[in-house]
């Protein structure tokens, strides 16, 4: 397993199991057999509504003597209805008890949209859309929260870190402008950028922005629009893995189309965390670290893109929660 290696000298493994949308009855077996066939990084989030499987996963793994605590690299998100700082403790707190663990290895910010709070024993995972009587009439909808700043939700997820809670603290789904401001104010530097990116979606200028600053990326939705086709998102059109291009490169090294990406994702010295509901892919998906694409196979994919994004909340929030809540121009 490659690794980068964070402003801290902490490493951050190459690979991982992303678990957006990991089914709870499976969650916990997933996590176990990621962790088997030599997964470390676990990428999960409290809106997944996943977190006690994912812990219960991690548990029998650490039971069993397979890791230790320290051997893995857990990964959390701040929902958007924690972002007063008065409850980004309590959510940190909340996904660690859940997760079964006492420290995060990294904490971030999930969205730049602040969200008014949801009491944990009213609605949680909270999720998009509140149902407090008191708001909207009742009615749920998504509704925005404009009496906090992102920075006073940056520092006080700085503080989480400074208590112990969590090694590092990084944010995600933020653009190059809003990266620079916070660049601005942290006292901490996030360690982590976590955004979508895949072939058609580089985000080149991002990446090298990133790169320039010392903070490690970590690249969603690696395959495109396949994880949100059952969304009515994207449709198979959509795919990636299916292009041409992308399967011939697969044929000259006897590898899966999905190989291809996530090698892509690596080479280009990103992180890459590919969700999976079946062990063979689980063991397919980490066995990228072992063939290298050639320049002109890189260069290939390099021009794929055409700045589609999948996981747009100017987009879906409209759409799904009656919200208009862009977040990119």
């Amino acid at each position: 397993m490659m690794h980068q290696t964070l402003s801290n000298g902490v490493k951050l493994p190459q690979l991982g199991l992303g678990l957006w949308k990991m089914p709870k009855e499976t969650c916990a077996n997933m996590v176990y057999s990621a962790i088997k066939n030599g997964y470390r990084l676990l990428d999960s989030a409290c809106d997944y509504g996943n977190e006690v499987q994912t812990g219960e996963g991690i548990k029998r793994a650490i039971d069993e003597g397979i890791v230790r605590r320290e051997d893995l690299f857990v990964v959390s998100k701040l929902w958007n209805t924690f972002h007063r700082p008065e409850h980004v403790k309590m959510a940190c707190q909340k996904t660690m008890t859940d997760l079964g663990v006492d420290y995060l290895d990294l904490y971030l910010i999930h969205f730049p949209i602040a969200m008014p709070f949801v009491p944990i024993e009213t609605q949680y995972p909270p999720e998009w859309t509140n149902n407090d009587p008191t708001i909207n009439g009742g009615t749920p909808k998504m509704v925005i929260d404009t009496g906090v700043t992102y920075e006073q939700t940056y520092k006080a997820v700085e503080a989480v870190q400074q208590e112990g809670l969590t090694r590092n603290i990084g944010i995600c789904n933020v653009a190059s402008a809003q990266l620079r401001q916070v660049l601005s104010f942290a006292t901490i530097k996030p360690a982590v950028l976590q955004v979508e990116m895949h072939p058609y979606l580089s985000q080149q200028k991002l990446l090298r922005m990133a790169n320039e600053t010392g903070i490690a990326v970590m690249a969603f939705s690696n395959f495109g629009g396949t994880s949100y086709e059952e969304l009515g998102m994207a449709t198979p059109e959509d795919s990636i893995m299916s292009l041409a291009s992308v399967q011939a490169i697969a044929t000259a090294h006897q590898r899966s189309a999905a190989q291809v990406l996530l090698r892509w994702a690596v080479q280009r010295g990103t992180t890459a965390i590919p969700k999976s509901s079946k062990v063979e892919r689980l063991v397919e998906n980490i066995s990228v670290f072992d063939f290298e694409l050639t320049e002109a196979e890189v260069e290939t994919i390099n021009g794929l893109n055409k700045n589609r994004r999948f996981n747009d909340p100017g987009v879906f929030c409209e759409a799904a929660f009656g919200c208009f809540c862009p977040i990119y121009d």
